[in-house]
């Protein structure tokens, strides 16, 4: 089994941008106000949460200005420090026009990709990937996974208005998903199996791939081009996989476009797979 390479997605960053600007400027009135798949949030309120991830990337990464920083360092004390700071930042956006938030995320956005730019892939980033367990990441780590926030908030922006096969291209999906995958291991932590079992991960069509999972003695490892024999199969079908990854896709609804087979004991924890903070 072959481990896994790094996601570079700097490059894809203004690529995402201009799609984004181009879905907000042809919204009508109404459609800035149609509800999400984001709980209690309309197209406008994602459009600033995506505003608000600039910002404060700017502020803290390349300014040094942090601002109010959570109580704790536990996982739950993060996600309810950021769902709070989320909340406050999408309440007092309610104050801007269409045409504001347009134009901040454009100015924000230019800013935002040319620190990317700047910073040394394998250099220890400020924030670790916490839904893959990481307590210390790499920069390109931390900016792929910045490349999912982005990506499945726009995302979510068009399937409110009947727009999403814009980002499911291979282009700008599969750094999605070949990203996502690595919250598996994590997943899956918990999970008891033989020294030696692999579970086989498959997104099924034109954007996607097969991972493997292994469980060795101390853990679970990920990777492709298993050439054995794995005790459990799963398939997920590639145009829901992003709502599956970002808690968009209720188990009821996901298990219509999930096959297992094999051992189901080791396919049923991808239902609860998530790669977002929550």
């Amino acid at each position: 089994m072959h481990p896994l390479p790094p996601v570079q997605t700097v490059d894809l960053f203004p690529v995402l941008d201009q799609h984004l600007f181009g879905l907000l400027a042809s919204l009508t009135p109404a459609e800035w106000e149609l509800p999400t798949l984001a709980p209690k949030w309309r197209v406008r309120d994602v459009a600033l949460h995506l505003l608000d991830g600039s910002l404060r990337a700017l502020s803290m990464l390349r300014d040094g200005h942090f601002g109010v920083v959570p109580a704790g360092n536990s996982y739950s004390e993060l996600v309810s420090f950021l769902d709070q700071l989320n909340a406050d930042w999408v309440k007092a956006g309610q104050r801007l026009s269409p045409n504001v938030i347009r134009g901040l995320l454009q100015q924000s956005g230019a800013e935002y990709n040319q620190y990317l730019a700047t910073l040394d892939p394998w250099a220890p980033a400020v924030f670790a990937v916490g839904w893959a367990g990481e307590t210390t990441s790499p920069n390109w780590f931390h900016i792929a996974r910045d490349y999912t926030e982005k990506w499945h908030h726009q995302q979510q922006i068009r399937q409110a208005v009947g727009q999403e096969a814009a980002l499911l291209v291979p282009a700008l999906y599969q750094s999605f998903i070949n990203t996502c995958v690595r919250a598996l291991p994590h997943h899956y932590r918990a999970v008891p199996a033989s020294v030696g079992s692999v579970v086989a991960f498959t997104i099924m069509g034109p954007v996607g791939g097969t991972w493997y999972l292994l469980r060795e003695t101390d853990g679970w490892a990920l990777g492709q081009e298993y050439t054995g024999q794995p005790v459990t199969t799963i398939e997920l079908e590639g145009a829901v996989a992003w709502r599956l990854f970002t808690k968009s896709l209720p188990r009821q609804q996901a298990q219509a476009h999930v096959a297992i087979s094999g051992d189901e004991r080791l396919g049923l924890p991808v239902f609860g797979l998530t790669t977002v903070m929550g």
